[in-house]
């Protein structure tokens, strides 16, 4: 079983994300919050695998929830939530390693999907979320490129996880082998010298690699 835990400031948004936990059959509810005041001891009484954080909260909102978590516990997979597409909070979030942004407008199936493309080790985000990061990348200059030595290829596999595709839909999308994927995103961890998704996606970010 996957188990999940919520943060969101709505008690109506937490039973409904309570409600569709526990009817998919692999997940499992350990525990919902209103806030990240402490999120450190709620990630310790309920160890989820996957949390669906909210980022507007009173008292500790869930931008500091992430960085607290990633900075203490990196292995737990974090699913941005927010009724807002802001640019800034997006790249925050993503920053901060969250391995996913969605829109509280996203349908069940949608979360769905977000929850297991990130579980296998992608990046989820809304189609319009995604977006946005397509239009920060081909905006930014590629003048951190050659520090990190990138092949053009290498580029193009870094844009498309940040933008949430899995191993099989870049593979399609660039007309190569899912093994030819898995190739090419293993030496772009080497040369970024990262080890997952987040890292990497959160450091082109940062660093405008792409």
């Amino acid at each position: 079983m996957i188990k999940v835990a919520v943060y969101d400031d709505s008690k109506d948004r937490r039973e409904s994300l309570e409600a569709f936990i526990k009817l998919t059959p692999e997940l499992q509810h350990v525990g919902s919050f209103a806030n990240c005041a402490n999120v450190l001891l709620d990630y310790e009484t309920t160890i989820p695998d996957i949390i669906l954080m909210d980022i507007e909260m009173p008292e500790a909102d869930g931008l500091a929830g992430v960085r607290l978590l990633k900075e203490n516990y990196p292995q737990v997979k974090i699913i941005m939530q927010t009724a807002f597409d802001d640019d800034e909070k997006i790249f925050a979030a993503l920053q901060a390693g969250a391995e996913g942004y969605v829109l509280k407008t996203a349908s069940v199936t949608q979360l769905a999907q977000s929850i297991d493309e990130v579980l296998k080790g992608g990046a989820a985000m809304t189609p319009s979320i995604a977006l946005k990061v397509m239009r920060f990348f081909s905006q930014q200059k590629i003048s951190a490129l050659a520090d990190y030595n990138l092949s053009s290829r290498e580029s193009e596999v870094l844009k498309y996880l940040a933008t949430g595709l899995s191993y099989k839909m870049i593979a399609d999308q660039m007309g190569i082998s899912y093994f030819t994927v898995n190739n090419h995103v293993k030496k772009i961890y080497e040369k970024l010298q990262v080890h997952s998704v987040s890292e990497a996606v959160s450091l082109a970010i940062k660093n405008k690699v792409v």
